[in-house]
């Protein structure tokens, strides 16, 4: 046990007394980066893959719809709309998604990658592991959300 903490406490004291650190993250490695890039493939990937379909299961269900298969009771159209609000929901964050991936990529590609869009600052890596395709420091982000 006493192991880790001895580890925790070193791989602290390397990342604060780190020359090339400039704000609360480090900068980001070439193997980072790499390892960036095959996980925002990988996940533009799967969500490409749902977004086509859910798309194709729209479209068939309002195909559906134009061919008068909801039955007779009213409350299947009722159900049936609920459920294709539901869809289209859907359908819009998965595009955003894939969109904000794809933008992230684009960002790897020309060398801006892990850089805040409001002050420059590289964004804390912490946060860049929980959303790789993240375009602001957790304080811009904080800011952005209070404005709001």
């Amino acid at each position: 046990m006493s192991t880790k903490k001895t580890q925790g406490t070193r791989s602290s004291h390397s990342r604060s007394s780190s020359p090339s650190r400039t704000g609360p993250g480090k900068r980001i490695t070439a193997r980072d980066l790499k390892s960036f890039r095959r996980r925002l493939e990988e996940e533009l990937t799967v969500l490409t893959g749902r977004h086509a379909g859910l798309e194709a299961a729209n479209a068939s269900g309002s195909e559906a719809i134009g061919a008068g298969d909801l039955g007779e009771e009213g409350g299947d159209a009722g159900l049936f709309a609920a459920e294709r609000e539901r869809d289209l929901s859907l359908v819009g964050n998965l595009a955003d998604l894939i969109t904000k991936i794809q933008g992230a990529l684009a960002r790897i590609d020309e060398g801006s990658y892990g850089r805040c869009e409001v002050c420059g600052e590289p964004i804390e890596t912490e946060r860049l592991d929980a959303l790789p395709y993240t375009t602001l420091c957790l304080a811009d982000a904080r800011r952005r959300a209070r404005a709001r």
